[in-house]
């Protein structure tokens, strides 16, 4: 965890910034809990149920002890029997006659039957059928499927087959839909003005014992559907179909390509890879799921928003950016461990919602900070620019410079400059003028020095200190801060020949330079200090300056210089000099061009 972004603000900044922090917190838990509850991340909630069934199919697969079986009119079989399907009347009555003799324990017929008698093209054709539908009735649960037709209309059947089917045997073939047509959830109330509406799947188990209720299919459970060959079941061509059939629930639906197909949230069926499956795969997975521990329910309201606070609460915690991103996917993928746990106990998690809330809380406070320090950089920059050479603010800015940074040690190249015969200049001025002839002087030069990377740590009446080296880094701080030099003299020059110069004695500056290691950092007490840089080469610097008036050239630099910029042959060597405070050093003179 980083630190806060108001850890350093006044008590009044802290307290406005605690608020946004709250606010931010309501804000993301009554916008989660509105979209939770107005259905606004449904589609994320639907990615997140399909992509946990397609987890748990794969990693964690679990058998069921209620197995549906499908027996499927294929291609096949429509090329096995002569007649149109709607004339099969004998084959489906075939179908059941086979079904009982295997002995299972449920029949359902997905399948459309005529609307209307078919005896006038086949005399008895009618009586074949209803006398198996109330044959199979008779001995085990049965329900037929009805549909709607082309206008949204319930598609009738033959009275006589609704009769033999008797009461409760006829249920809708339908479920409701998601905006993105696929089907996760069984739900009967579906007449336009949310009564219920009896479906095949919901009588079938109605008619088993098992009250179906409302909820979430469970498609994790149970293997890929196979299907028996309609053709294969009636004319009982493989002797091991009875024994699959024993004891199982039967579905007898169109298994052909093109022909009542329904988007699912996997792939249910065996024989193809496509999530745009039969419609009779459904219903076996809606009765897989309603006959085997139940639907999945979502966990309680109270419980969501209990989730969705905490959640929201991170807006609190204050992280780096990148640790942010890691500690929220780390929580995204225990949320959705917890999620497959939890729909393992039959629960569905508000997993939208609450990764909503956490995204929203990590991802905003990772951008209200990140705001507030750009916000308190222009305010720095702009409060105190004046104060500190551009290196040094972008440090502070960027928190390298702090009262508890420790010095380093570098190689630096200092610089110090005086202007000459200062005090005879200034006694004939009144403090304001002074003060005018200063700025316009340093005006010139502190920009001279900016230019080529150096950073002024000291003004100091007339003179001024710089520091090429640190806390930037550059390719030659020698060379810079030759070159800055020579531009300090050229900016002299121009004031020179300024009209507001014209009758005043020509302004003349030394500079010296040297180089060598020092140690860069605070200067001071801890609510009053300069940036600055301590050592043997800042005395140094100062000494050589010093050397320039009695050498005759504005420039003077020690051989250290000398060596770093190139040993130029426009130097002339001016031989070793005696420096106050330590032993003669050799120096060079640098002339103004």
């Amino acid at each position: 965890m980083g630190a806060s972004v108001i850890a350093a603000e006044d008590p009044l900044t802290k307290k406005k910034t605690m608020h946004v922090w709250i606010g931010g917190f309501l804000l993301t838990a009554v916008l989660c809990f509105g979209l939770h509850l107005g259905h606004g991340l449904q589609r994320l909630d639907n990615i997140f149920f399909d992509l946990q069934a397609s987890v748990l199919r794969a990693a964690y697969p679990r058998a069921v002890s209620h197995e549906v079986v499908i027996v499927g009119i294929d291609e096949a079989s429509t090329r096995a029997f002569e007649e149109p399907i709607i004339l099969w009347h004998q084959h489906i009555a075939d179908f059941l006659h086979t079904a009982l003799d295997a002995e299972v324990s449920a029949i359902g017929l997905d399948v459309v039957l005529p609307d209307r008698s078919m005896n006038r093209f086949l005399p008895g054709h009618d009586e074949i059928l209803m006398g198996a539908i109330l044959n199979a009735r008779r001995t085990v649960p049965l329900e037929i499927a009805i549909t709607f037709d082309e206008v949204g209309a319930t598609r009738p059947i033959y009275p006589a087959f609704m009769a033999a089917a008797g009461e409760g045997g006829v249920g809708m073939a339908i479920f409701p839909r998601d905006p993105d047509q696929v089907v996760r959830r069984f739900d009967e109330r579906l007449a336009t003005d949310g009564t219920e509406v009896p479906t095949l799947a919901g009588n079938l188990a109605r008619l088993l014992g098992v009250s179906p209720g409302i909820g979430y299919i469970d498609y994790s459970i149970g293997s890929r559907f196979t299907y028996l060959p309609l053709h294969e079941v009636v004319k009982q061509v493989r002797a091991d179909n009875l024994a699959t059939l024993k004891g199982k629930i039967v579905l007898l639906g169109a298994v052909i390509a093109g022909v009542d197909r329904v988007a699912q949230p996997v792939e249910l069926a065996a024989w193809e890879n496509d999530r745009l499956g039969a419609g009779v795969l459904i219903q076996a997975q809606a009765l897989r799921t309603i006959l085997n521990g139940g639907l999945l329910k979502s966990v309680g309201l109270p419980i969501t928003v209990l989730l969705i606070v905490i959640a929201s609460l991170f807006w609190f915690i204050s992280f780096r950016p990148i640790p942010a991103g890691a500690i929220l996917l780390v929580l995204v993928i225990g949320l959705f461990g917890t999620a497959l746990l939890l729909q393992v106990g039959g629960n569905i998690f508000p997993l939208a919602a609450i990764v909503s809330s956490l995204t929203i809380s990590i991802s905003g406070r990772q951008g209200v900070e990140t705001y507030l320090r750009l916000s308190e950089r222009r305010r720095l920059k702009l409060a105190f620019s004046g104060y500190v050479s551009p290196a040094i603010m972008r440090e502070i800015v960027a928190g390298a410079l702090t009262p508890s940074t420790k010095g380093t040690r570098v190689e630096v190249c200092v610089l110090f400059a005086d202007i000459r015969d200062y005090t005879s200049i200034s006694e004939h001025m009144t403090p304001e003028d002074v003060i005018f002839f200063l700025n316009r002087y340093y005006e010139g030069v502190v920009k001279a020095i900016h230019e080529e990377g150096g950073s002024v740590t000291t003004f100091m009446g007339d003179g001024i200190m710089a520091v090429f080296g640190a806390p930037n880094s550059l390719e030659n701080p020698c060379l810079a801060a030759l070159n800055a030099s020579k531009a300090m003299l050229k900016a002299v020059a121009r004031l020179n020949a300024a009209p507001e110069a014209s009758g005043s004695p020509p302004l003349k500056i030394g500079i010296g330079l040297h180089v060598g290691m020092a140690v860069m950092g605070h200067v001071g007490a801890s609510d009053r200090h300069d940036y600055s840089a301590i050592g043997d080469v800042t005395n140094t610097a100062s000494r050589i300056e010093g050397l320039t008036k009695a050498a005759g050239f504005p420039i003077v630099c020690s051989r250290a210089v000398f060596e770093a910029v190139g040993s130029p042959a426009d130097f002339q060597p001016l031989g070793e000099k005696a420096i106050k405070g330590r032993s003669a050093i050799e120096v060079f003179g640098v002339t103004a061009s």
